[in-house]
């Protein structure tokens, strides 16, 4: 769609300058045109009627009176189809009302970000007595700069002093000039977090011209800080002091100052200390010529004939010297433009809502401002440009300019001492030079993160358009954390094994110009490392950036092994990501060399099917759930042979969630190949019945009708081999039956399958009589099966069970009008009307519903293969938390479908990992109330029909389900969550959704938290009234338990392969829990609910509903459990509790 920019607003206004000049037109020629409508006009009525006696349209509306009138338009023209320019009107008024709703809700957020008056008096109070105590600062004698005996001990020197000694000499003094510096004076502040920056100019005495040498003037710096923190600390105005460091650059300290008072957590004050202008300009400072001895690193007996460049550590220097200048561009550029202080803010925001404006090497709002000034100095966007204009112009420049290739500069009129874009490139990963045209404002940025600023423009702008979507919460209010935004997270823990790294990529000269710390230096070259290893497997490889430390003014700053581990972030290929073969080039091209160094001993020569002979690493790997961690394995590799890291400081968390949906303790599987298997054993099944010799009738579609067939079943079926001495068998049919004796046996599940037959004019129109035909049906294929194919089967009135590949598929014949007929009523007045019912609804839901919704799904995990991954693992949460019976497993399905389809502001879900991390998310903050969640299956709905679904859902939003869910088929009624869950489960559901995902977020971000994610699976039981144990003899679905048990029963399986047809019938859906849990559900539904984890939970959980104890009128037919209280004429009843304990497990028999 267009954007909304000036050229729509141009467009609209020379539009209606048109109709303007064509009113004014036909206002002066009303008079000619009275005169010759007059005469035309029995001519006109003559026209009217053609020799086919149709009627065509009048082409003037124009009346006697001179006052345009309604036409009549014929038939022919009122359904014409709209011309090429009347549909470009259409999409541009649709495009404007878009632009227009997006436009109004950021000017409320503006509001909501931008300072109170109030605030700012806050601020400007405290920053004229901070100011005020500085100028009181006194002056102390000079002392060596390694003499600190001038400090108290409660200050500490923000600053690590490797070496300790270091020649030169140092003095306190009152600064030299205070300022406010940065986005405050510039009106770019924003709420909540509000920092004020302050300029504090170092006395030109204490400076000495070559101090930028030997790290003298970062020590000055530093202890600068300290000697005005010690003055401050005295002052009852100051509430707290803290060091911190300007964006995580430990060469940058700062000093944080909060006021006293209620207020003293919303304002922060950092204290920037700067040198004066001149003293360190002696001589120029371009990224690669100004340098410092190395031995400040690695001690004196290092000796190099030459010392290398330290284009970090001169740009650090030159931002502590150009603040001021900046500014001042920054303003001048604000004063030209109306809407950049707002376009600012928005921009802002949108950075901080994807992490990238905090931390080293960040996008920070300063880097952001200048972005916006650049487009603006540079003629790219307008002056008069709104702000939701600028921001969507910024958004489009960043998805379309790769400054990690082609740099920028603000710099107008370089002289011959500034460097040139290719020599900054050379020095820097990514480029943006600044006005003066010697500092990279990106210098600390690595290429992986403006990748990823580019990848958030870029998705950004593709959803911004879309009317289908709430643009303004998916671009500036969803938070994307790394951990819900990536597909694979690992981390390095354990940073001081980052020193060996540096020693073995050879990153010793990188070291020193990053002043010592290892981290930062061996970042970018482990993310060069790991981009050539993935390969196409990663659409994007990006890593967290650290916050800013923070420590009191009394303790030592943090080294920089304390630093918290570094996150790495994967957004997998779908296509290639799980691909165990990494083919090479062929063994004598040159490129084979750089293959193997790359790969190591991983490498080897392969002949393939092709007969070619190539380099090639083959990992390991025969399961999809092995196959989805060759990532790993690949960046476990590489760390270790490249760069001395070891497996043991490597945490991967891309799997983690996993093991809740594997099978037994050891396995390797996640379920998708018994998935696989089920698919292809329905499918042959599915040709089968098509292919059946001697129906009556033909088959005319078999549709599955089962989570199986749509790979979202928590633990498909699997094929058993049974041990017939473990079961009795049944005297007539010879079927196998369970012993009382012996435990129970396995769960066989039947998969349902839905076999339509054709229309025929001999169909009964009785429902009885349909029923009977069906059961007919039933036994017929039956015996055509068993006798074509040597299938078990079992026929039943309601269908068929048929045992093939060691699994039950249960057949239910269906006629397409049965719905129809259930519906039909005959009045007492003997008129045939249709009335809709519970029973017809049920029955279309099971043959027309549930099949085409199980079709679409499977084509949704043929499109995204963690589809039925993420659905599953869902489902498994739901169970656990006893929410299965609130949530029907259709409506599982669909709300982890919606995180596919429309997963703005992310990508879809390419692991089940992060599928389910942001299924609980959407639980959790969803606005069920308000609004309707659409999942648009296959595409199929419209703008209009989004409209129209909204509206009916405000209209009728009193008898709607409390989570209503529309799909293309289902827009008005949400059948899926027509029976559950209920406003309180719904409320429950949010609050448990969160809190489990708090809990498994730190569990998967910090090492320091105890690693188990089960803990989320847990249930709250003390919060129920009643619990029953099971015995879990009886508990057949033993092993598919959060915590299984250690002990195990025998469950009737043997070993061995699985026949494809033939052998006794199995016990079919046979669960003891929960043909209990529907009996206790039947007797005692009216007083208390009832919770039970479907997949091997041991413990149900009663909660009384609210009136189960309110005394009630008096009714022999309701007296079950209750006893009755007061006299004979006056009587009533209430529940009699202890008959409800004592008859819980009654029901049970042995499964108590």
């Amino acid at each position: 769609m267009a954007a909304c920019s000036e050229e729509d607003t141009d467009r609209v206004q020379i539009m209606k300058r048109k109709e303007n000049e064509t009113t004014v037109e036909s206002e002066r020629g009303k008079d000619e045109d009275h005169d010759e409508n007059e005469s035309s006009h029995s001519e006109g009525e003559e026209e009217e009627e053609g020799p086919k006696g149709t009627k065509r349209s009048m082409k003037q509306g124009a009346s006697e009176d001179g006052v345009m009138r309604p036409v009549k338009l014929s038939r022919g023209d009122l359904y014409k189809p709209p011309t090429a320019e009347e549909l470009n009107q259409l999409k541009e008024a649709e495009n404007l009302f878009h632009c227009s709703l997006l436009k109004m809700q950021m000017e409320e957020l503006l509001k909501e970000v931008a300072l109170s008056e109030r605030r700012k008096r806050l601020v400007d109070s405290f920053v004229l007595k901070v100011t005020e105590l500085l100028h009181a600062v006194p002056e102390t004698d000079e002392v060596e700069l390694n003499d600190q005996s001038w400090l108290s001990e409660d200050v500490k020197i923000p600053f690590l002093l490797m070496p300790k000694a270091t020649k030169g000499k140092f003095h306190m003094a009152p600064p030299a000039s205070v300022s406010l510096v940065g986005s405050y004076p510039l009106g770019t502040c924003t709420k909540p977090r509000v920092s004020v920056d302050m300029a504090v100019t170092i006395p030109a005495g204490i400076l000495h011209p070559k101090d930028a040498l030997n790290q003298r003037y970062p020590r000055k710096r530093a202890l600068y800080l300290a000697g005005l923190a010690q003055h401050l600390s005295s002052s009852p105005d100051i509430g707290t002091m803290r060091y911190s460091c300007l964006h995580g650059n430990r060469l940058r300290p700062l000093l944080q100052l909060t006021p006293t008072g209620t207020d003293s957590g919303s304002l922060t004050l950092r204290l920037h200390a700067c040198p004066p202008a001149g003293v360190l300009q002696a001589q120029p400072l371009p990224p690669a010529e100004e340098q410092r001895p190395h031995r400040l690193v690695h001690g004196p007996r290092c000796r190099r004939t030459r010392d290398p460049p330290t284009p970090h550590y001169n740009s650090t220097l030159l931002g502590d010297l150009l603040p001021r200048v900046h500014l001042q561009f920054l303003s001048a550029v604000s004063a030209q433009c109306a809407a950049f202080a707002e376009g600012v803010a928005l921009l802002k925001v949108w950075l901080r809502q994807r992490e990238l404006d905090q931390g080293s090497g960040c996008f920070s709002g300063f880097v952001g401002s200048m972005l916006v000034a650049y487009l603006l100095t540079t003629r790219r966007i307008s002056n008069s440009m709104t702000a939701y204009q600028l921001l969507r112009n910024c958004l489009h420049f960043l998805a379309s300019t790769d400054l990690t290739e082609n740099g920028i500069t603000l710099a107008k009129h370089p002289d011959s001492t500034v460097p040139s874009l290719s020599e900054f490139h050379s020095a820097f990963q990514v480029v943006f030079v600044d006005p003066s045209g010697h500092l990279n404002l990106c210098a600390d940025m690595t290429a992986s993160t403006y990748k990823q600023a580019q990848h958030e423009a870029t998705l950004s702008l593709q959803f911004w358009d879309d009317p289908t979507l709430d643009g303004f919460q998916a671009l500036l209010m969803t938070p994307k954390p790394l951990i819900r935004t990536y597909d694979h997270l690992f981390q390095l823990c354990g940073l001081v094994k980052l020193q060996s790294s540096c020693k073995k990529l050879n990153l010793l000269n990188e070291l020193m110009d990053h002043s010592g710390n290892y981290v930062l230096t061996a970042l970018p070259f482990i993310l060069s490392l790991l981009q050539r290893g993935l390969g196409e497997r990663v659409l994007l490889l990006t890593h967290s950036l650290s916050p800013d430390p923070e420590w009191p003014v009394d303790s030592e700053p943090p080294k920089h092994k304390d630093q918290p581990p570094l996150s790495f972030g994967l957004l997998l290929n779908p296509e290639f990501a799980a691909s165990v073969l990494e083919r090479g080039p062929p063994a004598d091209s040159p490129k084979a060399a750089e293959f193997r160094q790359l790969w190591g001993s991983r490498s080897e020569l392969r002949r393939f099917q092709d007969g070619s002979i190539t380099e090639a690493v083959l990992w390991g790997g025969t399961s999809a759930y092995q196959k989805r961690l060759v990532p790993r394995e690949i960046i476990t590799h590489l760390l270790q042979l490249h760069a001395d890291i070891p497996e043991s400081s490597l945490r991967y968390t891309g799997g983690l969630l996993d093991d809740v949906i594997k099978r037994g303790q050891e396995a390797c599987s996640t379920g998708e190949e018994p998935s696989l298997k089920v698919v292809q054993s329905y499918d042959d099944l599915s040709r089968k019945l098509w292919q059946l010799e001697g129906l009556p009738l033909s088959v005319t579609a078999v549709q599955g009708a089962h989570p199986a067939l749509r790979y979202t079943q928590v633990f498909p079926p699997e094929p058993v081999k049974l041990d017939y001495s473990f079961f009795g068998r049944e005297k007539a049919s010879r079927a196998l039956v369970p012993q009382e004796d012996k435990p129970c046996p396995t769960y066989i599940t039947p998969i349902k399958v839905i076999c339509h037959v054709e229309g025929s004019g001999k169909w009964p129109h009785d429902r009885l009589a349909i029923r009977h035909i069906q059961a007919a049906f039933h036994i017929r294929l039956g015996e055509l099966l068993s006798k074509q194919h040597r299938y078990t089967c079992q026929a039943r009135p309601t269908h068929l069970d048929v045992c093939k590949d060691g699994l039950v598929f249960r057949v239910q014949v269906a006629y397409h009008r049965e719905p129809q007929v259930l519906r039909e009523v005959i009045t007492p007045e003997g008129m045939l009307c249709y009335r809709d019912n519970p029973e017809a609804q049920a029955l279309e839901l099971e043959t027309v519903h549930r099949p085409y919704l199980t079709s679409t799904l499977h084509g949704l995990q043929q499109q995204h293969p963690s589809f039925g991954g993420a659905c599953r693992l869902a489902k498994r949460w739901l169970a656990a938390q006893l929410f299965s019976g609130d949530v029907s497993q259709d409506a599982a399905d669909l709300l982890v479908a919606s995180l596919f389809l429309q997963a703005a502001p992310f990508t879809p879900p390419g692991s089940p990992q992060v599928g389910l991390l942001r299924f609980l998310h959407l639980l959790s903050t969803f606005d069920w109330k308000n609004s309707p969640l659409v999942v648009n299956l296959n595409g199929q709905l419209t703008v209009a029909d989004y409209i129209e679904i909204k509206n009916d859902f405000t209209a009728s939003r009193e008898t709607l389900p409390v989570m209503f869910i529309a799909t293309p088929k289902d827009k008005k009624l949400s059948i899926w969550t027509k029976d559950g869950p209920s406003v309180q489960m719904l409320q429950r559901l949010s609050v448990v959704a969160a809190e489990s995902l708090r809990v498994l977020e730190e569990q998967l971000v910090d090492p320091s938290q105890p690693q188990d994610i089960r803990v989320a699976l847990r249930p709250p039981l003390d919060v129920y009234d009643v619990l029953i144990h099971l015995n879990p003899k009886q508990v057949p679905l033993l092993s598919q338990a959060v915590d299984p048990p250690h002990t195990t029963f025998s469950r009737g399986i043997a070993p061995g392969s699985v026949a494809s047809a033939g052998g006794a019938l199995p016990v079919i859906d046979y669960d003891p829990v929960s043909r209990y849990l529907a009996e206790l559900r039947d007797v005692f539904g009216d007083l208390a609910l009832f919770f039970c984890d479907p997949y091997g939970g041991t413990v149900i959980a009663v909660l009384w509903k609210p009136q189960a104890f309110s005394p009630l009128a008096f009714k022999t037919s309701q007296m079950c459990a209750r006893r009755v209280e007061g006299n004979r004429r006056g009587g009533s009843y209430c529940p009699k509790c202890g008959g409800h304990l004592r008859g819980l497990p009654h029901l049970g028999g042995g499964a108590c």
